[in-house]
C-alpha cells in the first residue's frame, strides 16, 4: 500500500481526558492508573485512529504513546474473540511484556483478552492462551512468524496493525520479518507506525504498509545539560584509540558510554580496546535481544565498564549512573549531540562528556556548539603510542568463551 503523508502537526496538550469522551469503563481504568490529562501524542493520535485513518506518528518512549493506540483499539473490543483483531509488533521482549501489561490494565473492566508472545520461552503457554481466544496480540516479529507456521496464530481477521518503535524494529533487522507478517494480513486494515525518529527507512515502510497516512509529531523534550561538564579534544583520526585509551585509564572513570556512527565502527573499536586491556562491549542493531539484555545488565552492575553504542541502540539504555559519555565520532547535528550526552548527568549526579574533533570537523563542531548552546573547555591529552597490555582483560564473554588476539596496529584510521 502506498500513500501521501501530510505535514506534521505540533499542538499543545489538552488538559483533561474527559475531552475524548471515553467509555465509562475505559475512563475508570485510566483514573485507576492515575491518568488525568492527555499527553500530546494521545491528543494528536487518538482522533485519527478512532476515525480509522492510517497514521505515521513521531513520539519518544515515555510520552504516553502506548495509550495513544491502546485506547482506540480497546474501544473496539466486544464479546468473545476466536481470533485477534489487533496486532501490535514491538522490537524487544521487554517492550512486549510492558505494552501487553498496559493493555491489560486499561482493558480489564471490559474483559479484553490480550496476549504477549515473544521468543526465548516455550510455546505451550502462549499457544494455550491463543486457543482460549484473544482480542489483541502484542508480539515480537520472529515469534509471530513461528506461531503462524505452527498454525496456532490466526491473522486472517486482523483489522488493526501497529508497528511500535518502528525505527528500532528496522535497526534490529526486522524489515524482512515485517514483510512476511504483512503477507499474512488482510489487505484492508488500519495501520499505524510509532517511531522516535522519522528516518528515510521508517518513511519507506510507512509508504509500503499504509494508505494516505496522517503524519503527526511531538517535539521531544530536550534533556537538561546543566549537570554535565563538556570538553572537546583535538585529535587526529589515527590517534582516537590512543585518546580513548588514556581517558578510560584516568582515576574515577567507571561507567562510560562511547558513541560510534556505525555498527562496524562499534565492533572495531571494541576489539581495539580489548587488545589494549580495556574491557568493552558493543551495542547495536545486529546484537540479538537476549544478548543485548545480558550486556546491559553487565553494564549496569559494572562488570562491563565501557559500552560502545550506535545512536539508535543507545535509546534502550536506562542506566542513571553513567559517569562519562565519549563522542568518538562527531555527532551528525546538535540534536544528536544533545541526546547522546544526555545519557550522563542524570538522577542528581554530575557527568562528563568528551567530544573528539579532528581538524576537518571544526566548522561542524562550531555549528553543534552554537545550536546546542553549550560551553566547552578544551581538554589536552598526552598521547604516547599505545601497545597492547601484557595483562589485557577483555570484557566478560557473556554466554560464551573468547580469546585475545595480539594487536597488529593500534594506530590506524577509524572511519
Amino acid at each position: 500500500m502506498t500513500g501521501r503523508e501530510r505535514d506534521p502537526l505540533f499542538l499543545a496538550p489538552r488538559k483533561d481526558l474527559a475531552l475524548i469522551a471515553l467509555a465509562p469503563d475505559l475512563e475508570r481504568a485510566t483514573r485507576d492508573l492515575g491518568w488525568t490529562s492527555l499527553t500530546p501524542i494521545q491528543e494528536l493520535a487518538i482522533p485519527h485512529l478512532r476515525g480509522g485513518r492510517d497514521l505515521l506518528a513521531q513520539a519518544q518512549t515515555g510520552t504516553g504513546k502506548t495509550g495513544a493506540f491502546a485506547l482506540p483499539i480497546l474501544e473496539l473490543v466486544k464479546g468473545h474473540a476466536s481470533a485477534p483483531f489487533a496486532l501490535v509488533i514491538v522490537p524487544t521482549r521487554e517492550l512486549c511484556a510492558q505494552v501487553a501489561l498496559e493493555f491489560g490494565a486499561l482493558g480489564k473492566r471490559r474483559s479484553a483478552r490480550v496476549v504477549a508472545v515473544y521468543g526465548g520461552v516455550g510455546y505451550r503457554d502462549q499457544e494455550s492462551a491463543l486457543r482460549r481466544g484473544v482480542h489483541v496480540v502484542v508480539a515480537t516479529p520472529g515469534r509471530v512468524i513461528d506461531l503462524v507456521n505452527r498454525r496456532t496464530l490466526d491473522l486472517s481477521k486482523i483489522r488493526v496493525l501497529i508497528l511500535d518503535e518502528a525505527d528500532r524494529l528496522l535497526d534490529l533487522g526486522f524489515a524482512p520479518d515485517i514483510a512476511r507478517i504483512a503477507a499474512f494480513l488482510p489487505r484492508v486494515r488500519q495501520t499505524a507506525l510509532f517511531s522516535a525518529t522519522l528516518t528515510a527507512e521508517v518513511r519507506a515502510i510507512a509508504q509500503r504498509y499504509t494508505t494516505n497516512p496522517i503524519n503527526v509529531a511531538v517535539r521531544p523534550e530536550e534533556p537538561t545539560l546543566d549537570a554535565i561538564d563538556h570538553a572537546w579534544i583535538d585529535v587526529n583520526e589515527a590517534d582516537k584509540v590512543s585518546a580513548l585509551h588514556e581517558l578510560l585509564g584516568r582515576e574515577g572513570i567507571e561507567r562510560t558510554l562511547v558513541f560510534r556512527r556505525t555498527k562496524h565502527g562499534a565492533n572495531k573499536l571494541v576489539k581495539a580496546l580489548e587488545r589494549l586491556g580495556r574491557p568493552a562491549r558493543a551495542l547495536h542493531g545486529n546484537i540479538g535481544q537476549r544478548e543485548r539484555e545480558r550486556v546491559l545488565e553487565a553494564f549496569r552492575r559494572g562488570a562491563i565498564p565501557t559500552l560502545v553504542a550506535t545512536n539508535l541502540a543507545a535509546r534502550g539504555i536506562h542506566v542513571d549512573d553513567i559517569g562519562h559519555v565519549v563522542n568518538f565520532d562527531l555527532p551528525e547535528n546538535a540534536e544528536t549531540f544533545v541526546h547522546r550526552v544526555g545519557r550522563t548527568g542524570r538522577a542528581g549526579r554530575r557527568g562528563v562528556a568528551y567530544t573528539f574533533v579532528n581538524e576537518t570537523q571544526r566548522r561542524d563542531f562550531d555549528e553543534i556548539k552554537r545550536k546546542a548552546k553549550v560551553r566547552f573547555r578544551q581538554e589536552r591529552l598526552s598521547l604516547p603510542k599505545v601497545t597492547p597490555s601484557s595483562h589485557a582483560s577483555p570484557a566478560p564473554r557473556i554466554g560464551g568463551a573468547g580469546r585475545n588476539r595480539p594487536v597488529t596496529a593500534a594506530r590506524r584510521r577509524w572511519r
